[in-house]
């Protein structure tokens, strides 16, 4: 799918298990397993589920040597499968140990997380960092050096602190913590490239919680590098918070072209489905109309001239319907995720934004006539009455799918003539 982004900046284009990321790709959805690794059997079923819901790539956790030792069982166990999502690999604190004495996990990810605030300290640092680069590059893996304001190097910033102290013009504490962040992933990777690596294999990020610093920061690390970076905000939370926070700071960022790779880091509410932040992720990159992931719904929000709960009901149980059938009309249907569906409630917008979607209908409000027109590529086409009008609209839109997107589709996507 094209990027319709103008990039701020070129990034050099970095390619993770088949997946390319940076130099002009489309931006490229994330996201991560919260299962215990060494759990083989529940790592694939959520990696699986991620991957089925649209993550390109995921990342594990790796933490200890049981979950080293799972990596690989995890990977074979996905390709029998058919899943073939690239597997990024978390490290922290010892993953040049585990990399280094478990070779077959090394061989397995497709990536390895680096992050500089705890890959060492003092003066194991850079022999550690160099580590885990010397691995990759045996192992001809790209590495992202992940950046985290909750574990930044406090060496690095008590000293930048200490100088800004010591400047006839200090800067604000904040904008040295801006600048410490930056100059850690930035400077790691210059590390990376002085054992070998090109820019090609590296990834940078740099995360922290609010909006605005995230904002800031990254426009600092733009503006310092052309690597491919991860964008995302960390520890968001959840629900409404979680979303909005991630959407308004990534939004402005993606759309400066800053991010070539992104994640939503939602706490999950307790039970649900790991597979929101995937969703949340493709709802923003579609609705700033960056890629398409999966049909649309517009739906008006319901005000006093409705009558009933009829259009929403609709809008939700279609919306529902195509995101069920999408996994199989991927590969049926080319290019149904373009499709566009209107449900509205009433005749003040309702017909006119039926007719700026593919097929919509607009039900009657209160104090209209009991008819709902339904409009396809513009047209009126039918005006559908009584008490299955809501079915007989669902019909409607399979069989326009079909004819647009089918076999019945012109060479140039256009709908055939009617028999």
């Amino acid at each position: 799918m094209t990027d319709m982004r103008k990039p701020r900046h070129n990034t050099t284009a970095v390619t993770v298990g088949g997946v390319t990321v940076g130099g002009g790709a489309p931006i490229v959805v994330q996201s991560m397993t919260n299962t215990d690794t060494a759990d083989v059997e529940a790592t694939v079923c959520q990696v699986a589920d991620l991957a089925r819901a649209g993550s390109e790539l995921v990342r594990i956790t790796v933490d200890r040597e049981e979950a080293a030792a799972a990596v690989p069982h995890i990977r074979d166990k996905l390709e029998n499968m058919g899943v073939s999502v690239p597997l990024v690999g978390d490290f922290h604190y010892i993953g040049h140990k585990l990399l280094s004495e478990y070779p077959a996990c090394a061989e397995a990810l497709a990536k390895y997380r680096i992050n500089p605030g705890n890959v060492g300290f003092r003066d194991k640092r850079d022999r550690q960092f160099s580590d885990i680069v010397e691995i990759a590059l045996k192992h001809d893996k790209p590495v992202r050096i992940g950046v985290n304001w909750g574990s930044l190097d406090q060496e690095l910033l008590t000293r930048m602190m200490d100088e800004n102290s010591k400047s006839p013009t200090p800067k604000d504490a904040r904008d040295i913590l801006h600048e410490a962040i930056v100059y850690s992933a930035v400077h790691s990777a210059e590390m990376a490239e002085q054992l070998g690596m090109g820019r090609d294999k590296i990834i940078l990020s740099a995360k922290v919680s609010a909006v605005q610093d995230l904002i800031s920061v990254y426009n600092l690390l733009a503006s310092r590098c052309n690597y491919a970076l991860h964008l995302g905000l960390t520890e968001a939370g959840m629900g409404s918070k979680g979303i909005v926070a991630s959407a308004a700071a990534m939004g402005i960022l993606l759309q400066q072209g800053i991010g070539d790779t992104i994640r939503v880091s939602l706490t999950p509410e307790p039970g649900a489905a790991r597979t929101k932040e995937v969703e949340v992720a493709q709802q923003i990159l579609q609705t700033m109309g960056f890629r398409t992931f999966v049909p649309i719904v517009a739906s008006c929000p319901g005000c006093g001239r409705t009558t009933s709960t009829l259009f929403q009901e609709m809008a939700r149980d279609i919306q529902s319907h195509l995101l069920a059938r999408m996994p199989e009309w991927r590969k049926t249907y080319p290019g149904v995720e373009t499709l566009n569906v209107a449900v509205m409630g009433c005749i003040v917008n309702g017909p006119g934004e039926s007719k700026h979607a593919n097929i919509g209908i607009s039900l009657p409000g209160t104090g209209e006539s009991p008819a709902a027109p339904v409009f396809v590529d513009g047209q009126k086409v039918a005006t559908l009455r009584g008490p299955t009008l809501a079915q007989d609209f669902m019909v409607m839109v399979e069989d326009y799918i079909e004819k647009r997107f089918g076999q019945g589709r012109q060479k140039d996507g256009s709908l055939a003539a009617a028999e």
